[in-house]
């Protein structure tokens, strides 16, 4: 009596288990394929802002393009407003949680990254803005890549010498009055390569123009953005640009009480919705097109730096305006100068074609870390030629004042 009741369970438990492991192996081959490759990929982002400040929205607009690229391919899970010291605990969850690859957006991320690297060989991390791919420890799992952010500033530049040298021309200010200001969030190389980058191209259009800078020694802080814009202003400078990561340099711009003309130049976003009648353009990197290929690298189970359109340097790739890597925004056609649509259109050609040289004049860089490392700009500075991560760190002389860091 007992062995039949004990052959009927067995009856049923051996087809049940054998079901069971079917459906494993079936949700197995879903999810990768006999080659590597994968259907599905569940991507991890990593934000130290969220979308209320312009540069981690402008981050969220590129992992958006992944839905509409991929579709049920493509999960993804994003942290917000993630502290520099709580990086490894973030990766943590998103590796338990079964990531196959993860954006980080912050170059304080860096370090910790790359550790985790290490410790999840089979994920794949990429990190915004660093230098570290291919430094030792070298992580055949670790990337980095940019977009060349000084050709946009370069254009956008241009635009705002333009406007400048157009309220010369009508008298309303006088050559020497062609201050501009500028909003840096920390003296890191990449904000200094970016200004530079910035005014040079002002130049190019105001040659009387000369630059003011203010660090906020914070990437996001929107009431001291706002704070130093007002005193850049008040210092008498027309144009106000910045490398921070809020809206308050524009915000300034427009409601600020002056006996001068105020323009703004963003970053990241258009900024004309809160600046109509000071916002004149912006650039921005597109993310998306980094971030598109390397979700597509993994699903394909290929190498990253095999798929995305760029200058690789090993585990680093870089691209500006002619991978589309690098994107104006629009410009504000109620404030903007006469001619600024050709202007622009022509600049960028000539800047796909090699025909201008952003890091080139007649102009002495000075180290402010070391005033006896110079770079005479007579000799052109070869920009992003060997990483993505800006390296250009010279202050020009006499034509650049830093105010020191705030505390």
């Amino acid at each position: 009596m007992h062995m039949r009741k004990e052959k009927r369970i067995l009856l049923w438990v051996i087809p049940t288990c054998l079901l069971c492991i079917a459906a494993f192996l079936m949700l197995h081959n879903l999810m990768s394929d006999d080659d590597g490759s994968k259907d599905v990929v569940h991507v991890g982002i990593i934000l130290e802002g969220d979308e209320s400040t312009p540069y981690s929205k402008n981050f969220i607009r590129a992992t958006d393009e992944l839905k509409l690229q991929f579709g049920d391919r493509v999960t993804t899970e994003t942290m917000y407003n993630v502290a520099f010291e709580d990086t490894l605990d973030a990766i943590d969850k998103l590796c338990a949680d079964g990531c196959d690859i993860i954006f980080l957006n912050s170059v304080e991320y860096g370090e910790p990254a790359k550790l985790a690297s290490a410790l999840y060989p089979n994920v794949e991390f990429c990190q915004t803005a660093c230098d570290n791919a291919n430094k030792d420890p070298y992580r055949p799992n670790y990337h980095t890549y940019m977009g060349r952010i000084y050709e946009g500033r370069y254009v956008a530049g241009r635009v705002a010498g333009l406007k400048l040298q157009e309220l010369i021309n009508e008298g309303t200010i006088k050559p020497e009055e062609a201050l501009v200001g500028y909003v840096g969030a920390f003296p890191f190389t990449e904000v200094i390569s970016g200004y530079t980058a910035f005014l040079l191209g002002v130049r190019q259009e105001c040659p009387t123009a000369t630059m003011r800078v203010k660090y906020a020694n914070t990437w996001a802080s929107y009431m001291l953005e706002k704070t130093l814009a007002k005193e850049l202003i008040d210092e008498g400078c027309i144009i106000i640009s910045q490398h921070s990561d809020t809206i308050g340099p524009a915000v300034m711009c427009e409601t600020a009480e002056s006996h001068h003309p105020v323009f703004h130049v963003g970053y990241n976003q258009d900024m004309i919705d809160v600046a109509p009648t000071t916002s004149l353009i912006g650039t921005r990197i597109d993310w998306s097109m980094y971030v598109i290929a390397a979700v597509r690298a993994v699903l394909e189970d290929k190498r990253i730096e095999n798929i995305v359109s760029a200058s690789i340097y090993g585990n680093d790739a870089c691209a500006g305006f002619e991978e589309g890597w690098v994107k104006m925004l629009d410009v504000n056609k109620a404030v903007a100068p006469e001619g600024v649509d050709e202007l622009i259109s022509d600049t960028i050609e000539q800047i796909k074609n090699g025909e201008i040289h952003v890091f080139k004049g007649d102009y002495l860089g000075v180290n402010p870390n070391d005033p006896t490392d110079t770079w005479d700009l007579n000799t052109e500075y070869p920009e992003n030629d060997k990483s993505s991560a800006p390296h250009f760190h010279y202050i020009l002389k006499d034509i650049i004042t830093v105010e020191e860091p705030n505390p």
